[in-house]
This record gives C-alpha cells, sequence and structure tokens, in this order.
C-alpha cells in the first residue's frame, strides 16, 4: 500500500532518511537538519513536493520523495522521484515496483517521470529499465547554495 505521508509518521521517515542518506545508493550524506526541512515543507502543504509511505501489510516499509517541476524539453510537467527507500527487510517484495506503477498512474498526464541513480546501484537500476525507464546521457552540474 502507498499512502501520502502525514505528520505522525516524521519519527519513522526521519531515521528511514538516516538510513538511505548512509547506504551506497546515494554519493554523498546531506546535512541532517535537510531531512526535517523536507518534512516541514511536506506538513505545510509544498506543491513542489509529496512524501509517500511504502507499507507491507500493516508496516511502514519505506518512503519515497516526489518533487515537481516543468520542463521545455520534455514539453510539460515532469515528476521527479528524488528518493525511493525500502527498509532491508521489505526488499524483494515488489515495493519499489508498486510505487513506479503509482507513479505512473497518480502523474499519467505529465510529460515525463525522471529519477537518478546511483551507477553501482544494480538492482535499482535493473528496476528503472524493467518499469521503462531510459538511461539519459546527461551530466549534472549543480552550485549549492551554502547554509
Amino acid at each position: 500500500m502507498i499512502r501520502k505521508y502525514a505528520s505522525n509518521d516524521r519519527r519513522n521517515v526521519l531515521k528511514m532518511m538516516e538510513e538511505f542518506y548512509s547506504s551506497p545508493a546515494v554519493l554523498h550524506k546531506i546535512p541532517k537538519e535537510n531531512y526535517a526541512k523536507t518534512l516541514d515543507e511536506a506538513e505545510k502543504g509544498s506543491p513542489y513536493l509529496d512524501v509517500f509511505i511504502l507499507q507491507h501489510d500493516l508496516s511502514i516499509a519505506g518512503y519515497a520523495l516526489t518533487a515537481y517541476t516543468y520542463s521545455n524539453e520534455a514539453g510539460g510537467n515532469v515528476a521527479w522521484i528524488e528518493e525511493i527507500y525500502v527498509c532491508p527487510e521489505f526488499r524483494s517484495k515488489g515495493l519499489g515496483r508498486e510505487f513506479i506503477n503509482y507513479i505512473k498512474k497518480e502523474y499519467g498526464d505529465f510529460a515525463r517521470i525522471r529519477l537518478e541513480v546511483e551507477q553501482s546501484n544494480d538492482g535499482a537500476t535493473r528496476l528503472y529499465k524493467r518499469e521503462g525507464f531510459e538511461e539519459l546521457a546527461y551530466c549534472q552540474f549543480v552550485i549549492d547554495k551554502k547554509h
């Protein structure tokens, strides 16, 4: 089951964010205060992001974070799957695939669904390819505002 984040999920999601950003699925850690900022924005109803809870039976099994933008290149709205984290004990139960199919359905009118993956994350890469994602040959650059 997939549902939207609620404020009473905060403690669990903060713990999972810490696990995600301590895993080899990401290139670098981020400041822990960013976790709380993200959840604060979700709780305020930001139109730029959604946080989802992935459940298996009645247990919280993971979370996902999406962000939204408009793309001239894609010719419309874009949903970015920023993060998908499934707790180790719930992996290989189809939760990642279930979330991707949920996003495809919920944002079916969007021009593009996009995500990034750490190249060494073979399991995630296989899943995304099976679900129809195509690899983009982009090199990305950023300027991070110092806090």
